[in-house]
């Protein structure tokens, strides 16, 4: 008779209660995943049939669980929780590592990185603001201000009460004598500099159905010799019939900026028999902004937010995914390594193909289940006891052996 049976048992038992162990220790650790002690049985090499008894077990393997954990909200907006399939992937002094764990904080130099100084990586914008999903690079949030941008269009939907008074032709329009205009309307425009200045629009009926527009910037029409900014024709619904495209003013320079123009689209404008209103007037400038904050949207998308009202796409985080998880190396620190047998990572923004989506201002908890791994703990421990007791049988069998007369 042989020991070698328990004594394989013994070691396979106290090797699952290492397996357990180190899962009930990470059972808080964020994006931790727990393992499995997978056993194979052992038989010694024979040429005979079926009438040999095993030599005992072995540890086969330790199989990673990547199931998916319960998601946790936090009051950190830098935390990000996946949904679904993929690893964050993270630069560590320039070496790819994987992780599930979310728990990010910018450092000094803008990048956002883990608490063990890995930085986020994902796809960065072009200077237009665009995303170019090329090799995904380190994210660093940008903390210098937006730049300026001069008004350039200007979108008015408004209704010029058909029931108006004809304004004679004399006196010519005078911005400040309401006596040469029936209506006007005023909004904040932009230059080069981010300075603002007040645009104005004064409507005077002319005939039946038709209209002048005029402007005025600061108090002052740019349009030679106090001239409109362009008439406007009226079908007998209320239809504006002309001008049909958008309406460029005169060039004029705002102190110290660059000259400018700004186009008109009346394309919402009506007359109508009611009450003169300003359904919409918007326009495309805005000066100089902070970033207040910024936010990571279900796509991996950053948006910053500026004190302008302005938003500008920072960067957007990307996911990696593999064939076979459970072949990464695992590498302490809630990281993992791409390995022959994981196969080589699929990366792309969350939500695309088999990547699951990001939730911010969350966490992934442990999947490790506590109750179930006390209950395989006393299972283990019973198994040890087991195989301990198989050990003690054979050294009494051999004992009564070595007694015989």
């Amino acid at each position: 008779m042989g020991f070698q049976q328990g004594l394989s048992g013994l070691n396979a038992a106290a090797k699952n209660l290492d397996v357990i162990g180190n899962n009930v220790a990470n059972a808080s650790t964020v994006g931790f995943k727990g393992a499995q002690a997978q056993f194979a049985d052992v038989y010694a090499s024979s040429i005979g049939g079926g009438t040999q008894a095993g030599i005992g077990t072995r540890v086969a393997a330790i199989a990673q669980q990547f199931t998916q954990g319960n998601i946790t909200t936090t009051n950190n907006s830098l935390d990000m929780a996946v949904s679904g399939n993929g690893f964050f992937r993270l630069s560590d002094n320039g070496s790819i590592v994987y992780s599930r764990n979310g728990q990010f904080q910018m450092d000094k130099d803008g990048y956002i990185v883990t608490s063990q100084g890995n930085r986020l990586t994902g796809f960065l914008p072009n200077t237009a603001g665009v995303i170019v999903a090329t090799a995904p690079a380190d994210i660093q949030i940008s903390t210098a201000d937006l730049l300026p941008k001069a008004t350039a269009a200007v979108t008015a939907g408004l209704n010029l009460d058909s029931r108006s008074a004809i304004i004679p032709a004399a006196p010519a329009f005078d911005p400040n004598n309401s006596a040469t205009y029936s209506n006007s309307t005023s909004m904040t425009v932009y230059d080069s500099l981010g300075s603002s200045h007040v645009a104005s629009l004064f409507f005077a009926k002319t005939a039946t159905n038709t209209w002048n527009a005029y402007l005025t910037v600061d108090g002052v029409n740019p349009q030679a010799a106090n001239a409109p900014l362009t008439a406007m024709t009226f079908d007998t619904n209320g239809v504006l019939t002309a001008p049909a495209a958008a309406v460029t003013s005169t060039a004029f320079t705002p102190a110290g900026a660059t000259a400018q123009t700004l186009s008109f689209d009346f394309a919402s404008t009506s007359q109508f028999g009611g009450l003169f209103g300003v359904n919409s007037l918007t326009q495309d400038g805005y000066t100089s902004g902070r970033l207040t904050g910024f936010s990571t949207g279900a796509d991996g998308t950053i948006a910053g937010r500026y004190s302008n009202g302005q938003s500008k796409t920072l960067g957007q985080v990307v996911l990696s995914n593999f064939s076979n998880p459970q072949g990464l190396q695992p590498l302490g620190g809630n990281n993992w390594a791409e390995t022959n047998t994981s196969g080589t990572p699929l990366t792309g923004s969350p939500g695309s193909s088999s990547l699951g989506v990001l939730q911010t201002s969350a966490v992934e908890d442990s999947n490790v289940d506590l109750t179930a791994e006390l209950v395989n703990m006393i299972t283990a421990q019973r198994v040890y006891q087991a195989n301990a007791q198989s050990v003690k049988t054979q050294d009494q069998v051999l004992q009564t052996i070595v007694n015989l007369r």
